[in-house]
């Protein structure tokens, strides 16, 4: 298994790059953030996940290990193999994809090209919790996400951490925002920026 590499990157191209070590060169699929990672450099390293099969071998590269360690787990949901799953973190990086996930904001997902709604919905079924529990809590968000929350609550919080306030700042605002008069979403979503 190769899990690594580092090298003289030879060439980059739209999906990947080619980087020698070792006198060999290696075609590399990679994810949007790691082709970013190694655009202009004359040296770079990836971390690597191997794809043997009957027609062929594959090798897909990641800029980070965290990254590698959400393909992992898109790679285990049936119906994603693994060009699909380098290609949802083209569309979204790890970080983004797994609050997508762990909120079941299947509208985000189903933007990324080459994901239908269908596949989406399997995804958040079947990674939801194990999404949820690497999630980085802040201090006091662990009591924040605790709570249970609507599904207006919960959409109204998911717009407000996807533009980037914390779990626990996007659930203060939002019982703000009710606690003020604020009913329907956009009203709530309104209320609790203005708050912020």
């Amino acid at each position: 298994m190769i899990g690594y590499i580092k090298g003289n990157i030879m060439s980059v191209s739209a999906d990947g790059v080619l980087i020698e070590t070792g006198g060999i060169g290696y075609e590399v699929l990679c994810s949007a953030s790691a082709l970013n990672s190694l655009s202009g450099k004359k040296q770079g390293e990836l971390y690597t996940y191997l794809q043997v099969r009957e027609d062929g071998v594959s090798l897909f590269g990641f800029s980070s290990l965290e990254e590698k360690n959400m393909f992992l787990k898109l790679i285990t949901v049936s119906g994603v193999g693994p060009k699909l799953g380098i290609a949802v973190l083209a569309g979204m990086d790890s970080s983004s994809l797994a609050v997508a996930i762990a909120s079941s904001d299947v509208k985000r997902l189903s933007t990324i090209k080459g994901l239908g709604k269908k596949t989406a919905e399997r995804i958040i079924l079947e990674l939801r919790e194990k999404v949820s529990e690497d999630l980085p809590l802040q201090k006091g968000e662990a009591q924040a996400a605790a709570v249970p929350v609507s599904d207006g609550d919960e959409d109204a919080m998911v717009a407000l951490m996807t533009l980037g306030f914390t779990r626990a700042e996007s659930s203060r605002a939002v019982e703000k925002a009710k606690a003020g008069g604020a009913a329907t979403l956009e009203d709530i979503i309104r209320a609790a920026l203005k708050s912020m």
